[in-house]
């Protein structure tokens, strides 16, 4: 089939993100790019990993059948006319279709790291209990739900009462502020895949074990409050060994290989 029977329409926003569709003659869907505002509070410390302000993360599929016809360059045309200017994150698997697009359209990788899956009937839910309740002095745990459009911190996100939202986060706290959190955002009905960002420690705080704390708490708190959620994805950059202990240590199992890209547009 022709290329020139293929169109690039947006579809209506999907809780607020843009999106759009590669629509064959017959109607057909042979792909779809969506944007999604990437918070600062999403990448782990330290902070020079974190992606920049008005960072958007590019999610971007062909179907096998309709790729090398040009259907993906013009899906990120018509991104890039969208958000002139913005810095674009891309995650791949390695040696995919995805990366070798990445790299043909002048994306810089940025990172690696592995993909890993946590499933809530693996997780002993007594064995959670008992890690929440370890007393940890100096500290206290807090929570929060909502909506984190333009949050740029954690901080902003617990100045704000509570209420329905996509975003669960577990905090510890001390007298100083915020020394640990950890993030989970979850889908759209009836999506029960949820997606966890952290634990970050600040470095004055690490060796009390914060991290295993409020990643637990966040677990408990996520069941809770979500649960149609059954699995948690999560990504861990290879160098960050403390990290991936922990998530081994709750759990998480590798699914694979994770690398990042970034393009900033003209």
């Amino acid at each position: 089939m022709s290329e020139s029977v293929i169109d690039i329409v947006a579809a209506p926003d999907h809780l607020g993100i843009p999106r759009w569709h590669a629509v064959t003659s017959p109607g057909l869907v042979a792909g779809v790019a969506e944007l999604r505002p990437v918070m600062p509070f999403e990448y782990e410390l330290p902070p020079q990993t974190a992606p920049q302000p008005g960072t958007l993360e590019l999610n971007l599929y062909v179907q096998p059948q309709w790729r090398r016809r040009g259907i993906g360059s013009r899906l990120l045309a018509a991104v890039g006319a969208h958000a002139v200017g913005r810095r674009l994150i891309v995650e791949t698997a390695p040696d995919s279709a995805a990366q070798s697009f990445c790299e043909r359209h002048g994306f810089r990788r940025t990172g690696s790291g592995s993909h890993d899956l946590l499933s809530y009937c693996d997780v002993h839910h007594a064995w959670l209990g008992e890690l929440v309740d370890v007393e940890h002095p100096g500290y206290r745990l807090r929570h929060w739900t909502g909506d984190p459009c333009g949050a740029t911190s954690v901080e902003q996100l617990l100045r704000h009462p509570s209420g329905p939202g996509a975003a669960v986060v577990s905090a510890a706290e001390a007298d100083g502020g915020v020394a640990a959190y950890v993030v989970a955002m979850t889908g759209a009905l009836p999506q029960v895949r949820a997606r966890q960002y952290g634990p970050a420690v600040l470095v004055g705080d690490r060796g009390q074990r914060l991290g295993l704390w409020v990643n637990a708490a966040l677990l408990t708190r996520l069941r809770e409050i979500h649960p149609h959620v059954e699995e948690i994805e999560t990504r861990t950059a290879d160098e960050d060994s403390d990290l991936v202990a922990l998530r081994r240590h709750l759990g998480f199992r590798p699914l694979g290989r994770r690398l990042r890209y970034e393009l900033t547009l003209p």
